[in-house]
């Protein structure tokens, strides 16, 4: 099985095992003391499926996933993957969740999944072919002006509840609305679909976005950290956008 296969036929499957779950352990509902301290089951057993599944296909590759760490291999191929985006919104309910799955060869990213069972959305994307939603070539909007814009946000992995305030606060009156899904993956697949001019996060892990970052350049984007240099593989401040908002939204972030 070729890369681009099993990075298809497993993001399917491991989508397929949490539908089977979905809305149905009601148990999961006393797990909400936060959106980020939540861990279910499910995770993990998503991810021993996707872990084993490309080591069996790609026993030399190395991995990096959410639950199990890194897991060291040949070094010029990276799988970041992340079972369950949006654990939160899974465990209450809440249809924006998804599998992230992306694939790095020689620090560069090749391929990347966001699939949402819940919400029927299957975004793919491969280096120099293109980014689609449900086998549909898609594109990032081409709104211009700031004050038309809606935007997205999340804060990551960061605690400082006061900082993801000010930056708030310097946006929020520059834009149209600004929402929060929840699911990191989603956020920056919307953004590369044209539901969203950006999206911004703080302290962001890598499985959380490595698929989205790849979605969003292939369909014209563009991606940095909040001093506006190119992705890495590392945890990080980080804005995606249409292109033609980026140096604006990026002057508000990079005046914190």
């Amino acid at each position: 099985m070729q890369e681009k296969e099993l990075v298809d036929s497993l993001s399917r499957k491991a989508g397929n095992v949490l539908m089977k779950h979905f809305r149905q352990d009601w148990a999961l509902l006393k797990e909400r003391s936060t959106a980020k301290e939540a861990a279910t089951k499910y995770d993990k057993q998503v991810d021993r499926l996707i872990v084993e599944e490309i080591k069996r296909h790609f026993p030399h590759h190395s991995l990096l996933t959410e639950e199990s760490g890194f897991l060291q291999g040949d070094p010029e191929w990276l799988w970041i993957v992340d079972s369950l985006d949006g654990t939160g919104n899974f465990a209450n309910f809440n249809p924006f969740f998804a599998v992230c799955l992306a694939l790095m060869h020689r620090s560069e990213l090749l391929l990347g999944v966001v699939y949402a069972p819940a919400i029927d959305e299957f975004y793919f994307a491969e280096k120099d072919k293109g980014a689609y939603l449900n086998g549909l070539r898609i594109r990032v909007s081409d709104v211009s002006d700031l004050n038309h814009s809606y935007i997205l946000y999340c804060e990551g992995g960061e605690k400082d509840r006061g900082r993801t305030g000010a930056l708030l606060h310097k946006v929020y009156p520059r834009v149209t609305d600004i929402r929060k899904l929840g699911s990191a993956g989603l956020e920056t697949a919307w953004v590369a679909t044209g539901k969203r001019e950006a999206y911004f996060t703080t302290k962001i892990e890598p499985w959380d976005v490595a698929p989205g970052v790849l979605l969003v350049e292939e369909a014209g984007g563009k991606v940095s950290d909040f001093q506006g240099n190119p992705w890495q593989p590392r945890t990080s401040d980080l804005l995606v956008s249409n292109k033609k908002l980026h140096e604006k939204i990026l002057g508000l972030l990079s005046a914190e």
